[in-house]
């Protein structure tokens, strides 16, 4: 796997927030701040200008301190796994597209590699641990009490307090296969909480199971967890993995996992907070409304009831938390790091796609823009239809925009370049109606049913074209060195090297993007002169 770098390789989320704040991407808050509402509102101003991880050491309500924006930055998140380079994100990726559709290895060099995967998937296997320190206190009975807890609301029109970032699990009631995901969970009472799961989602898919069988389904959630569990458990491939072999995978090293006290699952042992408990099928309360990921309130629904009978946690616990709303958040800077662990599953899945790139401001997964190598007229519209077939995540994505492998698809003026000057709209422009899709996403005509959109913005070969296209603008090689040659002699040696300012060509996302961060390094760091 990845070479993990001993300088961020952590255990627990107390390493991690200690490796955050040895850097200086912690910041600790002993002002008091109300979960309610005030704790989001000053972690979202911090999060969209750059700023440092959160710890609020004085919530009101609740002695136990709120740990966020733990994964406010695309550098904080490689660390969390053990990388400090976020172009090792892709290594990693190559590694997992063996996993994703293994065949037999052609050649020593392949050989080789596949044997070294083996190894590691050796070494991914969960440890057991007996000695958990999430078991250093016990609640049972009458003391299991969840307004001890510092849920936060994010938003005015959030039904309640919630959590966000827990592990959610989930065992097979035949197979005794364990699930894990990230859900949002929304306090009900004292004990007990409804969990918002989509229909296709393993804990769904467990629940139903338990229901013909005519039994519970046993349900813990695990509160404060390394980040990089949370980063498998998002990870929703290859699915015949654990998503505790995975996170072994990610680590290059077994997950350590100790049992529940009155359930039989297994949890990670050094978690912060640890509830267990069981969901009675057919039992269920309104859930939501909630702001969501598409920068609106979701639809109140009915929802699965967890009864909560125990509560375990560490000596002076860190509650891990996160919020959803329009990007800049967390969950689109995980989403990020994805993209980059993707593309090689991916280039395996559809080979002449060249790279992909989910913007953040298209919710993470809304828009997709895929370079490729174009060989043959049509190329475009085959490859946008097999993006949207080749993961489960791309299934949600509405628009794919298909570029030629020149254009820099992180470069948003080359893009919009590429579909002002090579799209005709009734040419290029392939909608396909009626097909299933997020239920969150109200631009839809009938929710849970929604159309796409394939935009060929290549250039155009063979029959695609009626006429001949004028010919590219270019310099040559030998022009382009002569006038290197000469900058220093023009008086200009001081440009050499230095980007566009992104203002000076109308865009300003850049620039208040800047500024504020200035603001902030120039706040935080004050100069000493």
């Amino acid at each position: 796997m990845s070479s993990i770098n001993p300088k961020t390789a952590t255990r627990d989320l107390r390493q991690f927030l200690s490796l955050l704040e040895e850097r200086g991407q912690l910041r600790r808050i002993s002002a008091p701040v109300d979960p309610d509402l005030e704790l989001s509102a000053i972690s979202d101003r911090v999060l969209s200008m750059g700023g440092p991880a959160l710890l609020f050491e004085n919530v009101i309500g609740s002695s136990i301190p709120v740990a966020v924006n733990v994964l406010g930055t695309l550098e904080r998140v490689v660390w969390s796994m053990g990388l400090e380079d976020p172009q090792e994100l892709e290594e990693l990726g190559s590694r997992l597209s063996l996993l994703q559709q293994p065949k037999p290895p052609k050649g020593l060099r392949e050989t080789t590699q596949f044997g070294s995967l083996l190894w590691d998937l050796y070494k991914a296997r969960p440890d057991r641990d007996f000695t958990p320190s999430c078991h250093q206190k016990v609640l049972t009975g009458e003391d299991v009490d969840l307004d001890r807890l510092p849920l936060i609301r994010p938003w005015p029109n959030d039904a309640g307090g919630v959590i966000t970032l827990g592990l959610v699990i989930t065992k097979d009631p035949e197979t005794k296969t364990p699930n894990i995901g990230v859900y949002r969970l929304q306090r009900q009472s004292k004990n007990s909480m409804t969990v918002h799961w989509l229909s296709v989602r393993g804990g769904a898919r467990h629940l139903r199971k338990a229901a013909s069988l005519g039994k519970k389904l046993e349900i813990a959630i695990a509160i404060g967890v390394h980040p990089l569990l949370v980063m498998a458990a998002a990870t929703p491939i290859p699915v015949q993995l654990s998503e505790w072999l995975f996170a072994g995978l990610y680590a290059g090293r077994g997950v350590q996992l100790t049992g529940c006290k009155t359930i039989d699952i297994q949890v990670p042992s050094q978690s912060e907070i640890i509830l267990e408990g069981t969901i009675t099928p057919g039992k269920e309360l309104l859930d939501g409304p909630f702001g969501d990921h598409m920068g609106f309130y979701g639809a109140e629904e009915s929802s699965p009831l967890i009864d909560i009978h125990c509560v375990t946690h560490r000596k002076e616990p860190v509650f891990l938390t996160t919020f959803s709303g329009r990007p800049p958040k967390e969950e689109a800077m995980i989403a990020i790091a994805l993209n980059r662990i993707y593309t090689p599953i991916l280039r395996q899945q559809v080979p002449e796609i060249i790279d992909f790139f989910l913007p953040m401001e298209a919710l993470s997964y809304k828009l997709a823009i895929i370079s490729i190598q174009k060989d043959y007229p049509g190329q475009a519209k085959r490859a946008a239809m097999a993006f949207w077939s080749a993961l489960p995540q791309f299934t949600y994505t509405k628009f794919v925009v298909v570029v030629d492998k020149q254009i820099n698809i992180r470069d948003p003026r080359q893009v919009i370049w590429a579909i002002a000057a090579q799209v005709d709209p009734q040419r290029d422009l392939c909608v396909i109606e009626n097909t299933p899709f997020d239920s969150l996403d109200f631009a839809s005509d009938h929710i849970g049913m929604g159309g796409r959109l394939a935009i060929d913005a290549t250039t155009k070969i063979g029959p695609e074209k009626n006429h001949e296209w004028g010919e590219p603008l270019t310099r040559s090689r030998e022009l382009e060195e002569k006038v290197d040659a000469r900058w220093k002699e023009l008086g200009l040696e001081d440009l050499i090297n230095k980007e566009p300012d992104p203002s000076l060509f109308g865009y300003v996302i850049d620039r208040i993007i800047k500024k504020e961060q200035l603001k902030y390094l120039v706040k935080s760091y004050p100069s000493n002169d």
